[in-house]
């Protein structure tokens, strides 16, 4: 695994760190020296994955505090907790998310779930933490970033302003793939406003190929009697977690990451390999698209980034 610049005094936050890419990339950011918050919805989970980064790097700096994505009172719990602590935050990784329920359910607010979890909640969380990460600070030597995960979904997702939350014809798969052109829109859009504002900010986005984790049957298990069983291990073309999280981790704290650009798997279709600079999706391209999302998020989230 390529080695991880020297993270000693930083601040870090990464959603959904208990399990998959969430946990491998907290583990390896606590390792390289960073004070890791581990977002959670469960806290038990949570404590679960922290003793674990404990046990293999008994100086790691974690802990653990819970955030449901899928409850904006959840978010903006979180959010002033951080603020509450007095002290800057460097880094925002939006990982967690859910993949293609087999039927429609709602967050907390009424949001359709994969909307409400993967885009929503994160686009919240990112709105309510900027004061932190743009917190001057004499000790910070590089700017505060925000790396955010889409997928390889997003290629084939797309916008559907008359009916967003899927009231009508709910289809799984293109409701995930919607919500992740949704965080690849919200990152390239956010990059838009740190060049417009002059913040001292960087803004990236990352997808893990097809990467192994429990994100594939969790989804899929909602609102059945018993949990669906992954086959991916038989499948071609796909990776493990620690493979899998670096396109994140080099999005999150990568010496040479720039704002705007979108990191991915080199390998066939972008399925495996090492990190490279990824193609943004034509489907994401356009700057008005993009706009016009940010100005619904904030009307259905209340949030608003610092002027």
């Amino acid at each position: 695994m390529p080695k991880i610049p020297d993270q000693t005094g930083r601040r870090i936050v990464v959603t959904g760190a208990n399990s998959g890419t969430g946990k491998e990339t907290a583990t390896r950011l606590a390792a390289a020296g960073a004070s890791v918050v581990l977002a959670v919805r469960t806290l038990s989970k949570g404590e679960d994955a922290a003793s674990g980064i404990r046990a293999a790097h008994p100086a790691a700096d974690v802990e653990v505090r819970e955030l449901d994505l899928a409850d904006l009172a959840s978010v903006r719990r979180f959010a002033d907790g951080i603020a509450q602590d007095d002290r800057p935050l460097d880094v925002l990784v939006n990982n967690a998310g859910v993949m293609a329920p087999p039927e429609r359910f709602e967050t907390v607010d009424g949001f359709e779930l994969q909307f409400g979890t993967n885009f929503l909640g994160p686009f919240a969380l990112t709105n309510l933490l900027l004061p932190q990460l743009l917190r001057t600070d004499a000790a910070r030597t590089r700017p505060a970033r925000v790396a955010t995960m889409s997928s390889l979904a997003a290629v084939f997702g797309s916008i559907r302003f008359a009916d967003l939350q899927w009231e009508r014809g709910y289809n799984g798969w293109r409701a995930y793939g919607q919500s992740k052109l949704a965080d690849l829109l919200l990152a390239l859009h956010l990059h838009r406003l740190t060049v417009e504002r002059d913040w001292p900010l960087v803004s990236t986005a990352a997808h893990p190929g097809y990467t192994r984790t429990n994100l594939q049957s969790a989804g899929r298990s909602l609102g059945r009697s018993k949990p669906v069983r992954s086959s991916d291990r038989a499948l071609p073309f796909t990776q493990d977690v620690e493979h899998g999280s670096e396109p994140l981790l080099y999005a999150a704290v990568g010496p040479d990451a720039v704002g705007g650009a979108y990191y991915g798997p080199a390998g066939f279709a972008g399925l495996t390999g090492p990190t490279t600079t990824a193609s943004v999706p034509r489907s994401a391209r356009s700057a008005d698209l993009a706009r016009s999302l940010w100005a619904v998020a904030e009307d259905l989230t209340g949030t608003t980034p610092p002027a």
